[in-house]
């Protein structure tokens, strides 16, 4: 999985943005009035091709073998990215897109750092996962309220479709997560997983400050 995600990042210059698709960013200039089906299809498919997304979310649920602690750590990361892509969008406040989705980069090496136990090492004590999930969550949020802003959505029945967006999100956050669980379920059962689950956080580390480095050298020539 985490090859796979590299391979995307490496390869993929449009991927670096934390975008809708220009397709869909045509869509969503020209349309008006309430269009909730459209709109919960386009959020739940931003959902499900967010690479960074994904990869903060494999890091949230890594170590996580409980389906009540992965929805307690899964339900703070969506009221974190949905309290701010609403609010962001409906009080039309973004945050540059290079510097949001930078922090968005920075989010997944702390995920990575934290599963290999870096800030236990380093500072001799464990910062809050729960409050760092719903902190970063808050950014991601951020970072799909700011493109949203920039393709100048239509303000006839904008309440109805950013809802609809939501619940498009959360709908593909959960198959998003699905894939994650199964596939984590049957590499857990391996000999290998804690052998290299340390190498696969260093993997998904430097996933993150490829992303951070991207979009900062974007943001400076910008």
């Amino acid at each position: 999985m985490l090859l796979l995600v590299m391979s995307a990042l490496t390869f993929s210059g449009e991927a670096f943005a934390h975008a809708v698709a220009e397709g869909d960013k045509g869509y969503i200039q020209e349309i008006s009035g309430v269009k909730l089906i459209s709109f919960l299809y386009l959020g739940a498919k931003h959902m499900v091709t967010g690479y960074d997304h994904i990869l903060f979310l494999l890091g949230v649920i890594f170590f996580l073998y409980r389906m009540k602690h992965i929805g307690i750590y899964v339900s703070l990361f969506a009221i974190g990215h949905s309290t701010t892509m609403l609010a962001g969008v409906y009080f039309n406040f973004g945050i540059n897109s290079y510097l949001i989705d930078a922090i968005i980069g920075l989010s997944i090496v702390y995920k990575a750092l934290d599963n290999m136990g870096a800030y236990q090492r380093w500072f001799g004590f464990q910062p809050s996962t729960k409050a760092a999930t719903l902190i970063f969550g808050f950014f991601h949020g951020f970072g799909l309220s700011s493109k949203i802003l920039d393709y100048d959505i239509s303000p006839d029945g904008l309440l109805p479709n950013l809802l609809a967006f939501n619940v498009g999100v959360e709908v593909g956050q959960l198959l998003a997560l699905g894939a994650i669980l199964i596939v984590m379920g049957f590499w857990r059962k391996t000999p290998s997983f804690l052998k290299h689950a340390y190498t696969a956080n260093v993997m998904m580390m430097a996933a993150g400050f490829l992303l951070i480095g991207y979009q900062l050298t974007g943001y400076f020539i910008s």
